[in-house]
C-alpha cells in the first residue's frame, strides 16, 4: 500500500476541529445551545484547561472543540478560516442562525440559498463572540421541490 492509498474502513475526513477562544465561559455559553440544537452532545468540559468538546452523531468522531490556544498566547480569529456545521433541514439553519445571534454572535450573511455553490445550498454565516467565522448549512432540496 502506498502513502496515497486510502485507509480501509475510514469513514470520516476529520478527527476533530479546534477553535480558539479568548473568554472560555462566554464561548461555552455560545456553543452549548448551538451544538444542542444541531444534535451534537457535549462529550467533555474541563474549565481548568480550559476546553470543551462536542461529539458528532453518530459518534465518536469527528469532534468539535473550543478552548484556549495550546501555546497560551492570545486567541486571534483567522481571516479566511471557517467551520461549517451540517444541518438536516433549512428550518434548522434558520433556527441555528437566530440562536447564534441571540447568544452574542454577529451576522456574516442571513440564511438563504447560495446557488453559486450548488442549487440546494442553504446556509447562514455568523461569527462567534471571539470573531471565529461559522456557517450552518443544509445541502438538501426543500421537501416537495
Amino acid at each position: 500500500m502506498s502513502d496515497l492509498t486510502p485507509a480501509v474502513g475510514r469513514i470520516a475526513l476529520y478527527s476533530h476541529v479546534f477553535v480558539g477562544v479568548h473568554d472560555f465561559e462566554r464561548a461555552l455559553s455560545f456553543y452549548t445551545p448551538l451544538m444542542a440544537l444541531l444534535g451534537n452532545p457535549l462529550r467533555f468540559c474541563d474549565r481548568a484547561r480550559p476546553w470543551a468538546g462536542w461529539q458528532s452523531q453518530p459518534g465518536p468522531r469527528p469532534l468539535f472543540l473550543i478552548g484556549a490556544p495550546h501555546d497560551r498566547m492570545a486567541h486571534a480569529a483567522g481571516n479566511g478560516q471557517m467551520v461549517a456545521f451540517l444541518a438536516a433541514s433549512r428550518a434548522l439553519v434558520d433556527r441555528a442562525y437566530a440562536l447564534a445571534l441571540a447568544h452574542g454572535g454577529t451576522s456574516e450573511g442571513a440564511p438563504g440559498l447560495r446557488a453559486e455553490y450548488h442549487p440546494h445550498y442553504y446556509g447562514a454565516y455568523f461569527r462567534d463572540p471571539d470573531g471565529n467565522k461559522l456557517c450552518v448549512v443544509c445541502h438538501e432540496a426543500e421537501p416537495g421541490l
